[in-house]
């Protein structure tokens, strides 16, 4: 049986980003394989930490999980745990190792090296706005983007010879370390800005970035029921390295509000005007939904700002394909000036209910006595 993230980290489910990150720091160093070279266990241990700290780290991930668990991450994309490139928490333990054991602590150290090389993160983000009604129901989408790759004329290594040395400033580290009192910190060296390696004279194809920008399009299908900052995931679309490894696109959702719906997770609300006599009246009258029409029943003496639930009228979840609800919340209407005749009329309404002009004298009579007689 598979273990719970949060049971792999030691740590609860209410832990922050804080707490998470000191937890991950923990279990890596115990497990580490350099710690426990031929140790098949502990291999396998690390890699669950990987894995664990790779979810709850991503906010978008980590609500995922906690919603719907590893069966939430599949249906979004991430599940493919054992492609992915730890290249950013390798670098980061690697200080971490270097401050606890010496720069002389072995693995990591040509881990991080190759990490160090990558010029650019595997992964691509894209951006893609929405009408409302396109998330609401799906749509068919072609997503323009540029994605890197190394440069053909210097094959990635950005020098017009194709030869790289060792930065004279990291001594091919990446990282520069300065002490400040009793503590020792670390930074990503300016000079090779992080490679460890520096060229003498730069490619002029790529200015000696080491790679080019090539421009691509991809049609995706965007699902029905997709929300504000989701994210959906194209697999191989995204950078490619020197080894020929690519990454994946990652497209965020932004989707436009609407003139009279608004959305709540799956829920939609409308705002429906009422006349006051119709509220009198309890009339029926008919509102629009997402797909159509139905009938508003209002019932006699509904009050402003009164809501009403229609199940199965709102969105569908990305997830369960559930529906949401419809609720229509009423806002009454008064007219802002009568005619002669509108007033005789409402006053005349108003005597067949009983109503006299001067109600106030017979219900708060006795109570204006009372307060002039508190100042005698």
């Amino acid at each position: 049986m598979d273990l719970e993230y949060y049971e792999i980290l030691e740590i609860q489910r209410d832990a922050d980003s804080g707490a998470i990150k000191k937890a991950y720091r923990k279990q890596a160093l115990k497990y580490h394989p350099d710690r426990n070279q031929g140790d098949k266990e502990a291999e396998d241990k690390f890699k669950q930490v990987n894995e664990a700290y790779q979810v709850l780290s991503d906010p978008q991930k980590k609500s995922t999980y906690d919603r719907y668990g590893k069966a939430g991450l599949d249906s979004q994309g991430f599940s493919h745990f054992s492609d992915m490139d730890f290249g950013d928490i390798s670098g980061d333990l690697g200080s971490i190792f270097e401050s606890v054991f010496g720069s002389g602590f072995g693995g990591f150290g040509g881990q991080s090296q190759s990490t160090r090389h990558q010029k650019y993160q595997l992964d691509l983000e894209a951006n893609i706005t929405l009408e409302f009604n396109e998330a609401a129901f799906g749509c068919k989408k072609e997503i323009k983007f540029t994605y890197k790759k190394p440069c053909s004329a210097c094959k990635g290594t950005g020098s017009a010879d194709k030869k790289t040395h060792t930065c004279p400033d990291c001594n091919g580290k990446g990282q520069v370390y300065y002490r400040q009192g009793f503590m020792t910190y670390s930074q990503t060296c300016p000079t090779c800005n992080g490679s460890g390696q520096s060229v003498k004279n730069k490619c002029s194809t790529c200015s000696g970035q080491g790679y080019d920008s090539v421009s691509e399009k991809v049609s995706i299908d965007i699902p029905e029921g997709i929300d504000n900052d989701n994210r959906i995931r194209v697999a191989n679309k995204g950078n490619i390295d020197e080894l020929q490894r690519r990454g994946d696109l990652y497209i965020l959702v932004k989707v436009k509000e609407d003139e009279h719906f608004v959305r709540h997770n799956d829920d939609v609300y409308i705002e429906v005007p009422i006349f006051f006599t119709q509220l009198a009246l309890g009339q029926s009258i008919t509102i629009p939904t997402l797909r159509g029409e139905t009938t508003l029943e209002l019932p006699m003496g509904a009050k402003d700002k009164q809501q009403f639930i229609f199940k199965n009228e709102g969105i569908k979840n990305v997830h369960s394909q559930r529906l949401g609800s419809l609720i229509a919340q009423i806002r009454v209407k008064y007219p802002k000036k009568l005619t002669s005749e509108q007033q005789e009329l409402l006053e005349k309404l108003q005597v067949s209910f009983g109503v006299e002009n001067r109600p106030q004298e017979e219900t708060f009579g006795g109570v204006f006595e009372k307060i002039k007689g508190w100042f005698n």
